[in-house]
């Protein structure tokens, strides 16, 4: 894994993940149920079955939106690794995601500043698309990270 600083990170700068993560549905149900979340549609394959046989969904479990966000954003991490995420925004899921897909991100830095109050750090924003195995973007969102500058 490659450590990136500031000073490699200008505006305009492109990332794409060098690996993607196919998504399962033991990964999907057990993040749903640890995260409490009570929606039936991405756990009860019959309640799905019964209620959303049709387009999009066409009786599959899907992919809890949360967990396609967090993979896309853990795909796109080594661009932050030495620092942290301070912000998230502009969140779009744009197609379901099922299990058997396998996710890929890009990014690009659309802003980049120094640190006002933490002057060892930099400030940047990434835009960032997260794409099943037919290249269809699944979701979309900016994510503002905190990233140490050379010494």
């Amino acid at each position: 894994m490659r450590e990136y600083y500031f000073e490699d990170l200008p505006v305009g700068f492109k990332y794409k993940s060098p690996y993607g993560r196919t998504v399962t549905d033991v990964d999907n149900i057990w993040f749903t149920l640890l995260t409490n979340n009570v929606n039936p549609i991405h756990f009860d394959k019959v309640y799905v079955e019964r209620n959303y046989g049709g387009e999009p969904f066409h009786g599959k479990l899907v992919v809890n939106g949360l967990l396609t966000l967090a993979i896309v954003v853990g795909l796109t991490t080594e661009l932050s690794a030495r620092g942290f995420m301070v912000g998230l925004e502009n969140v779009r899921w744009l197609k379901p995601v099922f299990a058997g897909d396998t996710l890929t991100a890009e990014c690009e830095v659309i802003e980049a500043r120094q640190s006002k109050g933490r002057p060892e750090y930099g400030i940047v924003k990434l835009k960032t698309r997260g794409y099943n195995q037919n290249g269809e973007v699944v979701v979309e969102f900016d994510r503002t990270v905190m990233v140490p500058r050379r010494a």
